[in-house]
């Protein structure tokens, strides 16, 4: 298994698109997540990360430079009961709905496909914390099309029960930068997370996305064992 530094998974691409990272604090204590998203367009780089109590949501910066709200607009976070949900896209809203009336991650991401957003069909990638008896366990799922051929959703799930500590996983939507744009391959890459503070990591996580085409990053500690949060945001648009 190759482990990655966060610095030299950002900065090797300067298009990832959008991220996903989940893993556990060195010390076991907490389950550590961070969202971040990135633009080429007007459009895409016209946003910023609000919060709604333990929710997250993107939000026009200038609603006059708005051309279409499709994909731009959604939660990225929201919180059900003991479970964080992380994506990049509304399925958000249906993986916390399913799963409130007891479908599973997986069962909630099978009515869902890649983004509509021809030619790059952008693939939807999710994540999920479950806290439990003092422990944490937690999936990621990538839903893309079958080498850019739109009738064909490839789906993909990975599960990871008790995480060891000091070790993230990490899933982005790019391959690389292009046109269009190449899908995430394989298995989410892993990651060493240092031994910081959430201020730390969150700048550590900043500094190494691309000057040009980062917008907006989340990121949260969540107690494992109590379930209190520490959140940042950072929106290049302030």
């Amino acid at each position: 298994m190759k482990i990655n530094s966060i610095e030299n998974a950002l900065s090797k691409d300067a298009y990832p698109g959008r991220g996903i990272i989940i893993g556990k604090s060195t010390d076991g204590k907490k389950a550590v997540t961070a969202y971040f998203i990135m633009g080429r367009s007007v459009n895409s780089r016209n946003r910023v990360f609000v919060a709604e109590g333990e929710n997250l949501r993107t939000k026009a910066f200038d609603e006059s430079k708005m051309v279409d709200p499709h994909l731009i607009i959604y939660y990225p976070v929201r919180v059900l009961g003991n479970k964080t949900i992380v994506t990049n896209g509304d399925q958000t809203d249906t993986i916390y709905e399913l799963m409130d009336k007891q479908m599973t991650f997986e069962q909630a991401l099978r009515t869902r496909e890649f983004e509509d957003d021809k030619p790059n069909f952008t693939p939807r990638i999710s994540g999920i914390i479950h806290r439990e008896n003092d422990g944490m366990n937690f999936a990621m799922s990538i839903l893309k099309s079958a080498e850019g051929d739109d009738s064909s959703c490839e789906r993909f799930t990975f599960a990871y029960s008790n995480p060891k500590a000091g070790i993230a996983k990490f899933i982005h939507t790019y391959s690389a930068d292009g046109n269009p744009l190449p899908s995430f391959e394989g298995e989410p890459e892993t990651l060493e997370l240092p031994d910081a503070d959430i201020d730390a990591l969150t700048d550590l996580i900043w500094k190494s996305l691309n000057e040009d085409n980062k917008v907006s990053l989340f990121v949260r500690y969540i107690d494992i064992e109590t379930g209190e949060t520490e959140t940042r945001i950072v929106n290049k648009n302030c």
